[in-house]
């Protein structure tokens, strides 16, 4: 295939950036899309360009790093897949594909198509753990008995990877969806009983904090979430956070 990338350039954080166009040949259907960014990445080492700067790590859709925002879509035009899953096959012989960084508040960029995600992860160092009891008579959580139901729904939420596709696609840049799933996966459990008031409490305020908006409902991360992390789970954050704010006073 033959096509045309419009890129999105940025030296540093304080550069206004620019997008730059780079037409591409011979590009396989059967490559992925980082594929197809590395192999532009090596013509413009060849022709003594700097390389356009992107995130990446374990190529098969669970670090959540690839956070592209492509044609319009966090993750490109597909559904339930990372930039690392989507393949060109999805794309057409003479498109023109835009690529750009996630953009939100709480994800400045730092170079190119890379974002500081690390909003993220104080929102879950303020409180996505568990206090374990260490005196010796620690129960073995597997001895616990859960309804299924819960077991499921918290692994479900559990399978979130922080990649921020739901930020990106909220025309608030709403972080609600990633922090609901995080505490859904410990709410839903004995073991995140204890702490379960202080930590949506601490969570929400420091999701607050790096800048993220609020939840309109309008759906658009479930959409795009590689991991389909279910709105409900924002419902049962919101009732969580109303039970400790009142339980609080």
């Amino acid at each position: 295939m033959k096509l045309i990338l419009k890129v999105w350039r940025q030296k540093n954080s304080s550069d206004k950036g620019r997008i730059e166009t780079y037409p591409m040949e011979n590009v396989s259907e059967h490559m992925s899309f980082l594929e197809m960014m590395d192999v532009l990445n090596e013509q413009l080492i060849s022709q003594g360009t700097d390389p356009i700067a992107f995130d990446h790590d374990c190529r098969e859709g669970i670090c959540g790093m690839c956070s592209m925002y492509i044609n319009g879509e966090a993750h490109g035009p597909d559904r339930g897949i990372t930039t690392c899953q989507l393949h060109m096959r999805k794309f057409n012989d003479g498109d023109t594909i835009y690529v750009e960084p996630f953009r939100a508040k709480g994800f400045p960029v730092i170079k190119d198509l890379t974002v500081d995600r690390s909003a993220f992860d104080r929102i879950q160092h303020a409180g996505g753990f568990i206090s374990v009891n260490t005196s010796g008579n620690t129960q073995d959580a597997n001895a616990i008995p859960i309804p299924k139901d819960d077991a499921d729904k918290a692994f479900d939420a559990a399978t979130c990877i922080g990649c921020g596709a739901c930020v990106a696609s909220c025309k608030n840049a709403s972080a609600m969806l990633f922090v609901s799933a995080k505490v859904s996966q410990f709410s839903l459990l004995p073991q995140g009983k204890v702490e379960a008031k202080r930590r949506v409490l601490n969570m929400v305020e420091q999701m607050d904090k790096e800048g993220f908006g609020n939840c309109t409902n309008t759906g658009a991360c479930e959409v795009e979430c590689p991991k389909g992390i279910s709105l409900e789970n924002i419902a049962r954050m919101n009732r969580e956070y109303l039970k400790a704010s009142v339980a609080s006073e």
